[in-house]
């Protein structure tokens, strides 16, 4: 007797059935409450993966200095340590030398005054802000210290930076009740004036923050500058003011392609960079660096010492448990590139932005607003802006799928919106070439559509008028069109 298919109970056995047939995919997932049976790991999988789907392209997202790709060996040492905890170093201390070697490669890269066989003072941490927060408590600790010894109050600290910062060094003044002095930007001038800043400090001011690669444009700041203007102030009233550099992005381009500019521990003043590993330095993200220029710029009473992990550990850093994977790709990417190799790859990216900025230029529709000196990418911002703005040109650029942030400027260059293209290592000329076609559709496609502000009629690009019942229609295919984009876009940072 030859039994059906459902008498032989092969109905119940989820692994005959398409996945996509399996009734795993055919009934909405709880989203706000674990569910109360398991489902098979392969329908787990497939359902993740295929909601992952609608995320956009790392490699096309534009908006950000975060590394995208790395080569194969590297994805694969990651893979295989990817269950270490790198807080355990009894355990792993391999891991944790690995680690001590990217310091002191590091420290060196930005001339820290060492000898051959001293070590390095610094620390790896999840990213820059973690960096910043570490370098900002040294420099609060160092402050009240002093203040303390002299007899003085230490209640109201202050650190000076420009109006352009990333947003963690707000979060560090908020977090740890220390007064933020913003140099205001101004049009056209988009980075921390030293002397404006040298101005705002006063005996309270427990460093100054300078960028080496701001977020909006890349520029670097006059760091030599601003410690020459802080040694005379120094000498005149008796401080003793320092500076923390903030390279999270021009920490691994400065050395390579601009090795003779002077912004690192060759100035007396300059205490701790902080430089972001995920950034130039080539590793996915989750990895920063915080260098101090020698142990008595990290006071001992902020580092912490544990024995429950099998022997007496130091520890400076907010988190605890972390992962090894990307220690141990900084520290491949170090040895694999060498100086040669960083250099290389820092000369293409400035090669491919130039690129691309000569390519917007030839459509003499806009204003570059980032300088050839810098964190290789571009911002630029329209000429003329009556008709259409910058925010637009972004979201009309998803269709191809490019992600091309729109922001306006900090403080007191509010009024000016640019558009910024970050060119990291996978930025091809190929893809410099493309969206800059890209672009010029867009622009096209624009510019046959009504303005934002437009009245009754309008005249055509062609010199024709066009009528309401066509302006009408227009404009419900533009609202229909943003609508569609705004609901599926994410928030955009500048970082």
């Amino acid at each position: 007797m030859v039994l059906s298919h459902a008498a032989s109970g092969g109905s119940s056995d989820d692994s005959v059935h398409s996945t996509f047939a399996s009734r795993y995919v055919r009934a909405s997932l709880p989203r706000y409450r674990m569910p109360e049976n398991s489902i098979p790991k392969e329908a787990a999988y497939q359902i993740i993966n295929d909601e992952l789907m609608l995320d956009g392209n790392p490699r096309l997202n534009l908006a950000s200095f975060v590394t995208t790709w790395m080569e194969p060996e590297c994805n694969k040492l990651m893979m295989d340590s990817i269950n270490k905890n790198y807080v355990d170093m009894d355990e792993y201390p391999v891991t944790t030398e690995l680690q001590n070697r990217c310091v002191n490669m590091i420290a060196h890269l930005f001339n820290a005054p060492l000898g051959e066989t001293e070590t390095a003072v610094g620390v790896g941490t999840v990213g820059s802000s973690e960096a910043i927060m570490l370098a900002g408590l040294a420099f609060k600790r160092r402050w009240q210290n002093k203040m303390r010894a002299a007899g003085k109050p230490c209640d109201k600290p202050n650190i000076v930076t420009g109006a352009n910062v990333q947003v963690c060094w707000e979060k560090f003044a908020r977090y740890f009740e220390v007064e933020l002095k913003e140099v205001k930007l101004s049009e056209g001038y988009y980075v921390m004036d030293p002397e404006k800043a040298v101005e705002m400090v006063d005996e309270n001011t427990i460093c100054v923050a300078a960028i080496l690669g701001s977020t909006l444009n890349g520029e670097f700041e006059d760091v030599k500058m601003l410690n020459d203007l802080l040694v005379k102030k120094n000498e005149e009233t008796g401080w003793d003011t320092p500076i923390h550099v903030d390279a999270a992005s021009g920490g691994f381009i400065a050395p390579f392609l601009y090795p003779e500019l002077e912004w690192d521990f060759r100035l007396p003043l300059v205490k701790s960079i902080n430089v972001s590993g995920h950034k130039y330095g080539l590793v996915y993200a989750g990895i920063g660096w915080c260098i101090w220029r020698s142990k008595e710029d990290l006071p001992d009473e902020l580092i912490f010492h544990i024995n429950y992990l099998g022997a007496d550990q130091p520890t400076f850093t907010l988190n605890f448990s972390k992962g090894s994977s990307q220690v141990i790709a900084q520290y491949y990417q170090l040895i694999r590139l060498g100086f040669e190799g960083y250099r290389n790859i820092m000369d293409n990216c400035q090669e491919n932005a130039m690129v691309l900025k000569e390519g917007l230029e030839r459509t003499g529709r806009f204003n570059i607003v980032s300088k050839d000196q810098g964190v290789p990418l571009v911002a630029f911002s329209l000429k003329d802006s009556s008709r259409h703005d910058e925010f637009e040109i972004s979201e009309f650029l998803r269709r191809f799928g490019w992600i091309v942030p729109a922001y306006t400027m900090p403080p007191d260059a509010q009024h000016v919106t640019v558009l910024r293209v970050v060119v990291r290592e996978d930025f091809s000329r190929t893809f410099a070439e493309r969206l800059v076609i890209d672009i010029e559709k867009v622009l096209h496609e624009l510019d046959a559509l009504p303005s934002r502000s437009s009245g009754p009629s309008l005249q055509h690009p062609n010199g024709d008028t066009v009528s309401e019942k066509d302006l009408a229609r227009q404009r419900e295919v533009v609202s229909v069109w943003k609508r569609a984009v705004a609901a599926r876009k994410k928030t955009q940072g500048v970082c």
